[in-house]
This record gives C-alpha cells, sequence and structure tokens, in this order.
C-alpha cells in the first residue's frame, strides 16, 4: 500500500460537512462512510474523514476544539496553477465556507485561505518550484555566514 494519510476532523453535522466537502471537490466513498462519519477522498493518498462528535470522542479522551475560535491545524493542498487555486477557494465559499485573508502573491508562490463549516483551516497554494529555486537561491546568498 502507498504511504497515505487520512486526516481525522471533528464536525457538528456529519451530512452538512459531508456535502461541503463534496462541493469543493472530493468525492465520497460510500464503503467507509455512515451517520457517525464519510470518509472524503482527494486523492488516492489522501483521505479526509469527517467524525461526528461522538464517535470523534471514541479516538481520544481530550476535549474537542472550536476550531472557529481555536487552532489545532492548517492544511495546505498544493495545485498546478493559480486559476486553480481560485477555483478551489471559490467553491469552498459558495458552499458556505469563509475566506480568512486575501490572496497572497509572493511571486514564486500564490496562496488563499478559507475554512470550512466548522472552522477547519485550509491553505490552497500553487508554487513555480523553478522561481522558488532561484528566489531562494538568491536569498541564500544574501545570508552572511
Amino acid at each position: 500500500m502507498a504511504k497515505t494519510i487520512f486526516v481525522n476532523l471533528p464536525v457538528a453535522d456529519v451530512a452538512k460537512a459531508t456535502a461541503f466537502y463534496e462541493a469543493i471537490g472530493f468525492e465520497k466513498n460510500a464503503m467507509f462512510s455512515n451517520e457517525k462519519a464519510s470518509a472524503m477522498v482527494w486523492s488516492d493518498a489522501i483521505y479526509v474523514m469527517l467524525l461526528g462528535h461522538d464517535f470523534y470522542r471514541t479516538f481520544t479522551s481530550k476535549e474537542i476544539i472550536d476550531a472557529r475560535t481555536v487552532s489545532g491545524a492548517l492544511y495546505a493542498y498544493a495545485f498546478d496553477s493559480r486559476a486553480d487555486v481560485d477555483a478551489f477557494t471559490e467553491k469552498a465559499l459558495a458552499a458556505g465556507g469563509r475566506e480568512l485573508h486575501d490572496p497572497e502573491d509572493l511571486g514564486f508562490m500564490y496562496s488563499r485561505a478559507f475554512e470550512d463549516l466548522d472552522g477547519h483551516g485550509y491553505g490552497p497554494f500553487f508554487m513555480d518550484m523553478a522561481a522558488a529555486a532561484q528566489t531562494m537561491g538568491e536569498a541564500a546568498e544574501q545570508v552572511p555566514a
């Protein structure tokens, strides 16, 4: 099996969270989904598990944070172009997500930021690796030894 990541997120309403994630391009894997959880597929190696609070509590004794007021993690997704970043973000906003700040353009990297319905933060981005290498190389040359 390829190295795979399953990000488990506590959500207040599994059905609403599932609809949000479907709206931004995830596919629901029905085999691993029910009224307690939805397995949302981003790629062959990346899944987001949307777990209702009661079900999430079976995995931890810790308090579940309110991600709208406390930051626990930010999830960055790489895209092939700036247009793809914008399209993904616009889908999230149309589905009820909240934009966190204006787009950020560093020349070699372009990013946006939004929260899902439960406040989990996402930072879709596009990076021109050749331009990043050039920029970082120039920056590294300017640092005194």
